[in-house]
């Protein structure tokens, strides 16, 4: 998959360019195994990168001109690196666009390049392909012209420039999942400080499976708004009542259930998936070194059940997907994963038995909802990186 994706890429490199590439990179996307809606409250978050990517195809030109084309929109678009940079009405040159910005704005030096770019990671499936896409050009203008930026800034860089260019508050997951993912591990991050450590995750006759409901509800912008809300008044009651608490972190369920005349009925609740959730990621960490999938697995249905029924985030589709599952003796767990209202389930299903659930889940899925569902098998991989083995034939 990864080979016939580079090989791709640099032929359409050659196509436009009349050259084959300088350089070729890879970006991937990303899977959060736990941790949901709590990277802005505190807690921790345990994603990993995986084996769909973004892949750059991409030479120095000797001019001041970044040209791009985007292989699977087959678009063009091109930039002049003197003048000021700024969004423009091709939302997917802002993510280029708003890098070149960044690293200028550093002080750095580069040029002109000339890039090729295809993916592999879905589109609105929740895997990150923005922040792939943003790494993976920091990243190389960085490998390319020895700007000595760290995996930490390149990561930065491309948060801000979703933040500036793009228009989209996201945290810092997603980029620094896109990053630093190592194979076979996933990353324990704190959000706030963005101290991380790696932990195993190599899940021996089980394999993680993503089932895609291909439904986007429009609730995703204003219900996260309302949340952080939510989850921010029901904080301040907290602090009121226990004046050590300084984050969620410090706070336990028994305080939180305690409070609940005070907090009201759904703050008490988002505050309980929050307190819960921070918990639950410690104990994920716990069960993988320990190769305790089953556990795991219980964390992720614990997970999907707080996400739809305390923190209100789930969907019918959602909910029907990890129901599904739920009584299979093949799997081990299964929750929604990302900001809600649609997207991917992602699953802890035995190997040998993926195509029998996809196919089941699928018929289920499409005689409930007249949808075809989308399933996505993954592997946990390395971060962004240059690809340095030789391309026969290109």
């Amino acid at each position: 998959m990864k080979k016939k994706l580079v090989q791709q890429v640099s032929a359409c490199f050659k196509e436009q360019f009349g050259a084959a590439p300088g350089n070729i990179f890879l970006s991937p996307g990303r899977i959060n195994i736990i941790g949901e809606h709590v990277d802005y409250n505190d807690g921790f978050v345990l994603p990993a990168a995986i084996n769909k990517y973004v892949c750059f195809a991409i030479s120095s030109n000797g001019t001041n001109t970044v040209n791009l084309f985007a292989k699977d929109l087959n678009e063009s678009y091109s930039f002049d690196l003197t003048q000021p940079l700024k969004p423009g009405d091709l939302m997917w040159a802002n993510f280029f666009l708003g890098v070149a910005h960044l690293i200028k704005e550093k002080g750095l030096a580069f040029g002109g390049v000339n890039v090729v770019f295809s993916s592999t990671i879905p589109m609105g499936a929740g895997l990150s392909s923005s922040a792939a896409v943003e790494c993976g050009f920091a990243f190389a203008l960085n490998k390319m012209y020895n700007l000595g930026l760290s995996r930490e800034a390149v990561a930065l860089i491309g948060q801000k420039a979703e933040h500036t260019f793009v228009g989209v508050n996201c945290g810092i997951m997603d980029q620094f999942a896109s990053v630093f993912g190592k194979k076979r591990k996933v990353i324990k991050l704190d959000c706030n400080s963005l101290e991380y450590e790696y932990h195993n995750a190599d899940f021996k006759e089980y394999s993680l499976l993503l089932l895609d409901s291909k439904v986007k509800h429009t609730l995703l912008t204003s219900g996260y708004n309302d949340r952080r809300n939510e989850v921010e008044q029901g904080l301040a009651l907290l602090k009121e009542q226990y004046p050590e608490v300084k984050t969620f972190r410090d706070l336990t369920e028994a305080q939180v259930e305690a409070s609940k005349n005070i907090l009201g009925d759904v703050v008490y609740r988002r505050c309980l998936f929050v307190v819960r959730e921070i918990k639950r990621v410690l104990d994920a960490v716990n069960a993988l070194e320990n190769e305790d999938f089953a556990t795991l697995g219980k964390l992720m249905f614990a997970t999907h059940d707080g996400l739809s029924k305390n923190y209100e985030v789930s969907c019918e589709e959602l909910d029907f997907l990890a129901d599904a599952v739920r009584n299979d003796e093949n799997v081990l767990g299964a929750r929604m994963m990302g900001g809600g209202f649609g997207g991917c389930t992602i699953n802890l299903v035995k190997k040998d038995a993926v195509n029998g659930i996809i196919e089941r889940v699928s018929q289920e899925y499409e005689e409930k909802f007249n949808i075809k569902l989308e399933a996505y098998k993954v592997k946990i991989s390395k971060g962004t990186s240059q690809y340095t083995t030789e391309y026969a034939g290109i």
